[in-house]
């Protein structure tokens, strides 16, 4: 495994010396490591890029905005984009804007999560709000940005696709095809392990499809964020893990920017097709992947159809 300071070095270089002027976009990219991943792209390039984070904060979001470089004789352009991602309909409303108005994305980076424990929470979609925001969200976003990966690949540049979430961290297991969703059988267990072979399936499968670009599936391990802050708010059980959560981070974890140096480092290094990663960027391969045709061919429909009008 490469050192921190050498992988640092090695992003700057790699980053800074993108013959293109990128556009990319965080999806949860206004806390937490979505956050960090934003504030270490934005170092790398100088303030040679188009950066948009998309979450409900416009506070958190401003924050993060201002602590980009904003050298002398260029224009940055660094903007947010307000969207509850727990709700479909407002994923495609945002997509279709993005749409309408970007020339391209060269980078999209999917972050959104919450830590909760209050059980299945559905929105007025039918939706689980845990699982829209670990996964449904995040397949749409894709799904609907793919013409302008499209034109930035016609365009002979980077095409790429991150989902932060737990590549082979030993949640991923077979998921009961009857019950995508978890409409049937719901437990924190179970969505986790979930939500982790989804992402897994997703990242393979749009790699099928669009075998130019990269998609890749990435594990953070643990990170200094606020992400319990959630967990304290929804459900009385928080507030009696969030400080033990917290020490634990204190102790072992690593801060959101060098969390994004590693996972920055992991995303550079994917050229095209679909990548599984470690805490450090670091290739997994098939480490705790469970997969089938038929699984890929029934969750691809299944999220059409779950994040579809």
């Amino acid at each position: 495994m490469s050192s921190l300071s050498s992988i640092r070095a090695s992003n700057l270089s790699i980053g800074s010396s993108l013959p293109y002027h990128p556009v990319a976009i965080f999806v949860g990219g206004t806390a937490g490591i979505g956050a960090g991943m934003a504030r270490t792209f934005a170092r790398h390039r100088g303030g040679d890029a188009h950066i948009i984070l998309v979450g409900r904060n416009r506070a958190a979001a401003e924050e993060v905005i201002a602590s980009f470089p904003k050298p002398e004789g260029k224009e940055p352009k660094y903007e947010f984009v307000e969207c509850d991602l727990t709700l479909m309909r407002n994923v495609r409303k945002t997509t279709a804007e993005l749409k309408e108005r970007l020339p391209k994305v060269n980078f999209l980076v999917l972050s959104p999560g919450i830590m909760a424990f209050d059980g299945r929470t559905e929105s007025d979609e039918g939706i689980d709000r845990k699982t829209a925001l670990h996964y449904y969200s995040r397949w749409r976003f894709t799904y609907d940005l793919i013409p302008l990966l499209q034109k930035a690949k016609d365009a002979g540049e980077d095409a790429k696709v991150t989902t932060v979430l737990s590549a082979g961290t030993g949640e991923a297991g077979q998921i009961d095809l009857d019950d995508l969703g978890l409409k049937k059988n719901y437990s924190l267990t179970l969505c986790a392990r979930a939500c982790s072979t989804y992402n897994d399936l997703m990242v393979q499968t749009f790699a099928d499809k669009y075998p130019s670009f990269a998609f890749t599936h990435i594990a953070p391990g643990i990170v200094r964020t606020n992400i319990m802050s959630s967990a304290t708010k929804s459900h009385w059980s928080g507030s009696i893990i969030n400080p033990l959560v917290s020490a634990l981070a204190c102790a072992f974890g690593v801060t959101a920017d060098d969390c994004g140096e590693y996972m920055w480092h992991g995303v550079y290094a994917g050229a095209k097709g679909w990548f599984r990663r470690s805490k450090h960027g670091e290739d997994l391969g098939d480490k705790n992947m469970w997969s089938t045709p038929e699984a890929k061919e029934k969750l691809w429909e299944h999220s059409l159809k779950e994040t579809s009008p």
